[in-house]
């Protein structure tokens, strides 16, 4: 299954300039755990980095950083894994596994967000081939009992 498949296509999104009360804001208001932080050229929406709450919570308040004077730039980890959106589910879990993340902005081919994966989605997933393959055990065993009486 490819990732434009399955990928949340209304990502929550910030600036690099946005502030970190606004960035919380947007958080709470959308119930994220993560924006992702992009740059605009050409109305485009390129990732830049991604400000999750721990960030907000390690970096800025363990910090004693001033959150009314912290932007998004100064606490975003700018180190993203990536992947485009024609790449195959089972290869991006692997990637996010390998590189410890839990959230893999998606992009088109010019290198546009165009949505986010996550481990969330990753769980779904898994459950709902686990759910088809119950259903190939039972119906497996129904026509078995049909076939052999």
């Amino acid at each position: 299954m490819l990732l434009q498949e399955v990928c949340v296509l209304d990502v929550v999104c910030c600036g690099r300039d946005t502030g970190i009360i606004e960035a919380a804001r947007m958080m709470r208001k959308h119930h994220v755990g993560a924006l992702i932080v992009v740059d605009q050229p050409n109305d485009a929406r390129i990732p830049a980095g991604i400000l999750t709450d721990r960030d907000i919570v390690v970096e800025v308040l363990g910090n004693d950083l001033d959150p009314a004077k912290t932007t998004v730039a100064q606490v975003m980890s700018a180190r993203l894994v990536i992947a485009q959106e024609t790449e195959d589910t089972a290869v991006a879990v692997e990637r996010m596994h390998m590189h410890g993340v839990r959230r893999m902005p998606i992009v088109n081919h010019s290198g546009s967000l165009v949505g986010v994966f996550t481990l969330d989605d990753a769980v779904k997933l898994l459950a709902a081939r686990a759910a088809e393959f119950v259903d190939i055990a039972d119906k497996g065993q129904t026509h078995e009992r049909r076939t052999r009486r």
